[in-house]
Order: C-alpha cells, then structure tokens, then sequence
C-alpha cells in the first residue's frame, strides 16, 4: 500500500517520491540530481511505496562520491539509522530536515543507534588560521559535539558578526571626545558639564526616549570602559559569531532597555551611563549556558574562568554601588545607578539563555519563548506608565537637569 507521506509526480516517472526524498533545504545543494539518479539506478524503492529500506539507503550515501559536507553526511546518516522500523519514508523525512535544525531533527540525532563518524572535531587537521579560530569558538560557546561539527561546517562571513564591534568602537570614540572635551579621564561623572551630554539618561529627561537607549555609549570612567569593552569583546563577538548578529543583538539591546527602564522605576533620581546592562545580559545568558551544560562544555579551565569571569563581574558591581552612594559633588548631583548591572543579569539569566540554548533552533516555536517575550513586554508597559505617572504622584524630588 502506497505511503501516505509519498509525494506525487506529474510526470508518473519511478523517480518521484525519491525525487522527493532529496528536496531537503541545503542539505544536498547541487548534489541532489545524482543523488536522485543513484537511488533510481539502484531500484531502492521498486513498487514505489513511499518507503526505503535503511540498509539499502545507507549503502547508497556511504558507497557513492557525495559532495556532501561531512557534518550534513554524519546528521543525514544517524538520522536514518535512529528509525526502529528498519525503513525511511521520504516526506517524513523531509519534514525533519526542512528546517535542518528543528527540534524533532536533534531528537533523532541524539536517539541514534550509532556513533558520528568523526566525532571529535579536535581530531581535525591542516586548518587555516581562520578554520581553527573558528573551532575554538564552537568549543568556546557550544555544548554539544554535534552543534560544534555543524557549526565548523556551516560557519559563513556572510552576515559578519559587525554588531559588538560597531557598538564598542563608538563607545570608544563617543568616550575618548568627552575625555578631551573635558580633560578628565576617570571618574569624568564628577565633571558638571558629563551631564550635560544629551546622551545621558537622566531622569529630568524622561520624555527625551532615545536617552533610555544612548546612554550605553556614555561611560563614568576608563576604568568601567575598559571593562566593558573587554567582556563584550571577548563573549558578545563568540556569541555573535555562533547565534548570529540578530539575536545577539536583541539580547544586548533588552539588557540596555531594561537597566535603564529598572533605574527608572528603582532608583528614581539617579541617571545612568554604560553599556553594563547590555554586557551583563550577555556575559550572564553564557555563564548560566555553560553551568546549565557544564559536562558537555570542552573550554580549557571552566571552573577558573567561570570564578574568574564572577569576580571580576561582582567588582565591576561593587565599584557602581560604591560610585552612587559616594557624597555627590553639589554641582554633579547623585551618582549613575547601579541597578542597570542587575536587570541586565536578568535578562541575560531568561532571555539570553533561551537563546543561547536554541541554536539554530526557530525560537518562535517554543512556547518558553513567548512567556519571555510576554513578561519583557508586560514589564515594558509598566515602566512606561510609571515614568508618564508616579513620579508626579509620588512627588520625587528630581535634580534639576542639566
């Protein structure tokens, strides 16, 4: 009895379904004619019934020249052999591998009844520079041996990860200006004219939104530029390379909305300055992923890195708390916040983590997903009513703006 699953030809030719088999997005490329001619030649599916037997389809790819990459061969091989059948039937098949990385497609690979030929992707060898840089950040960022193998084979320059760069250079710029404006290079919060700048956030210009965003590019010193710089530099651009720049960049920029919009709500008459919210969501979602999957982590020295990397995150915290409640100068008003640094660690602790353990999965098809987006919208809402409201009802007294 034929398939159910089978696709119809127009053309009424023996080749049909196996001609459907092999409509997999990406996985043969420009294979798929002679991957179509082999399975014909080979009359794997004589009576046409929709199905192929998993000895004979196995033969077929192992024994044949397949231009194939070696991770979309190993995938395409567990795949197959992790039915307890003994037979593939072509659209279902399909439907797995459509989307290449779709939950069901990494259940079958992790139930497979074989081990991945080559499994160990540090068994590679004669690697360029960049091929190598490459495989250290799979094992930098990923925990599973074959996200590492697809990633190494999937890896493109095409979007390049431009997105932490971009933002750390115009900090750098946007810092090294207001330095030579106001000859001042550490601790420049204490400086009247900082305030000034229209890319604080300061609580007397709540109506001016762009503020709850540009202050990322404003720093209080070298000291939390320095830091901040070289977190996202050495975790957002792993991060952004493996995930890619639109969810990278999601999560930096909710951390940045978030510490502003909690300093807002917490800390009513402090400003805020840095690029900490967005860092900190970042550098949080990869602690909390490699904690979550600590067995499954190959980077050398987790556990020194993962107490150094807190230390330093915890100092980073201690010197904002000690800056906002130092005496202020009467001419500076009170010190930026501090509370940006916990709401991005939030952030980065839900949302970043979703994302970081979905790779290359669709995240609007999980339901975890959706709560998340709901909450940080729900949480959205609220601070704008609180910032249109409570301060009048609540008569905080607000520094003047500068």
């Amino acid at each position: 009895m034929p398939c159910k699953y089978a696709v119809p030809c127009k053309c009424h030719c023996p080749c049909a379904d196996t001609t459907a088999l092999f409509e997999l997005d990406g996985l043969v490329h420009r294979d798929q004619s002679s991957l179509v001619v082999l399975a014909v030649c080979h009359r794997l599916d004589p009576e046409n019934t929709g199905f192929i037997a998993v000895e004979n389809f196995t033969s077929l790819v192992e024994h044949h020249e397949l231009q194939l990459d070696p991770s979309k061969l190993d995938m395409l091989l567990a795949l197959v052999q992790s039915n307890e059948e003994g037979q593939v039937c072509y659209q279902e098949l399909i439907e797995l591998m459509s989307s290449k990385r779709s939950s069901s497609f990494r259940r079958a690979i992790a139930n497979g009844r074989r081990t991945l030929q080559r499994e160990i992707l540090l068994d590679e060898t004669g690697l360029g520079l960049y091929k190598r840089f490459v495989r250290y950040v799979a094992y930098e960022i990923l925990p599973c041996e074959t996200d590492r193998r697809w990633y190494f084979h999937q890896n493109r320059l095409c979007p390049p990860p431009v997105f932490i760069a971009i933002v750390t250079i115009v900090q750098i710029i946007v810092f090294m200006c207001y330095g030579i404006m106001l000859n001042k290079w550490v601790l420049q919060t204490y400086q009247p004219d900082f305030m000034k700048s229209p890319l604080v956030y300061h609580p007397g210009h709540r109506a001016q939104v762009w503020r709850f965003f540009s202050y990322m590019f404003m720093h209080v010193g070298l000291e939390q530029l320095g830091f901040n710089a070289l977190l996202q530099l050495m975790i957002g651009v792993p991060l952004e390379m493996v995930h890619g720049i639109l969810r990278i960049s999601l999560l930096y920029m909710a951390g940045v909305l978030a510490g502003s919009l909690t300093v807002s709500i917490t800390d009513m008459r402090a400003p805020v300055v840095g690029g900490s919210g967005g860092v900190y969501a970042l550098c949080s979602a990869h602690l909390a992923n490699v904690v979550m999957n600590w067995a499954g982590m190959r980077c050398p020295y987790k556990l020194l890195r993962m107490i150094l990397a807190l230390v330093c995150m915890s100092s980073e915290v201690g010197r904002a708390v000690w800056l906002r409640f130092s005496p202020p100068l009467p001419s500076s008003g009170p010190q930026p916040s501090f509370m940006a640094h916990l709401s991005g660690a939030v952030v980065g602790i839900s949302m970043g983590l979703l994302i970081l353990r979905s790779y290359e999965e669709s995240l609007q098809k999980q339901c975890s997903w959706w709560v998340i987006v709901f909450s940080f919208i729900t949480f959205l809402l609220f601070a704008i009513f609180w910032n249109i409201f409570a301060y009048d009802l609540l008569g905080v007294q607000i520094p003047p703006p500068p």
